[in-house]
């Protein structure tokens, strides 16, 4: 967990283009706003839960009184797909009392997690995330554990209706994504994906490209860029460590690489995300 608290707004809650590499789930308790996502425009409403899975672009909207409390939280850096990547989770479901208590209880827990303001550019910028990353890992078992149980049952009121995320239906696919996902910190070339698809290269790529629609280097690119955003993001790792952690011998060509995705450099996104 990064962040939770409630929030009030009147008014006030309007912000563009905001994307991140941790989730948010939401709880509407008055008024109302609306979401805006790539392909969906949800209105928030009151009793309502709602999640916005990492690095998903969006914009909010906010014209009156509107009060919610907020859960943003992360995935570390593992060697197989998290929830997120597993799963469609539904944007919106019912809430209940039982939520909100959740909520209060993790507000009342943990005080200091509160963002310091409701700007995403103020709050995504702040150096607190990675002082909040080292307090959680500092924390007994028994308050970590209470953390993980209250954030899996927000998690699964969305995951009773969610639908596993069919990414392709060839079983080689699968296993090539599969293994991408397990070995995604390592050094993977397409022969090596080629022999877990037990198929020629040329035909693996035709293949991958066919299936998910980009080819598996540049799939391979845009996982080890996401995972390198978050070590980034949640650590102060030298970005050639960042580099080396992530499977690259090369950390010149990491952060071209890396530049070439997201427009800026890595320490550019560093500092960016702790002005």
């Amino acid at each position: 967990m990064l962040n939770v608290g409630e929030a009030h707004h009147n008014g006030d809650w309007n912000w563009k283009d905001v994307i991140s590499p941790f989730t948010r789930i939401y709880y509407v308790t008055e008024g109302e706003a609306l979401l805006h996502l790539p392909r969906k425009l949800v209105r928030l409403r009151p009793g309502y839960l709602y999640i916005v899975p990492a690095y998903t672009l969006h914009s909010y909207e906010c014209d009156g009184v509107f009060v919610h409390y907020y859960l943003h939280v992360y995935e570390g850096v593992t060697a197989e797909m998290n929830l997120v990547e597993q799963y469609d989770f539904p944007i919106e479901v019912q809430g209940s009392h039982d939520d909100e208590l959740l909520f209060q209880r993790m507000c009342e827990q943990h005080p200091q997690a509160k963002l310091p303001e409701s700007n995403p550019e103020a709050y995504d910028n702040d150096a607190q995330f990675t002082d909040y990353v080292e307090r959680y890992r500092d924390m007994p078992l028994w308050q970590k554990m209470e953390l993980r149980g209250a954030i899996l049952v927000l998690f699964s009121r969305f995951l009773r209706q969610a639908v596993p995320h069919v990414w392709t239906s060839d079983d080689r696919m699968k296993r090539v994504q599969e293994h991408i996902h397990q070995h995604i910190c390592e050094n993977l070339d397409v022969d090596e994906l080629a022999d877990v698809a037990c198929v020629t290269k040329p035909y693996l790529i035709r293949l991958f490209k066919r299936e998910f629609g980009t080819s598996p280097v540049q799939y391979i690119n845009r996982k080890k860029v996401e995972r390198a955003q978050l070590l980034l993001y949640t650590t102060d790792m030298p970005v050639k460590e960042v580099a080396y952690e992530m499977g690259f011998s090369d950390h010149s060509y990491f952060i071209r690489m890396f530049k070439k995705q997201t427009d800026i450099t890595p320490q550019e996104y560093r500092e960016r995300m702790r002005k």
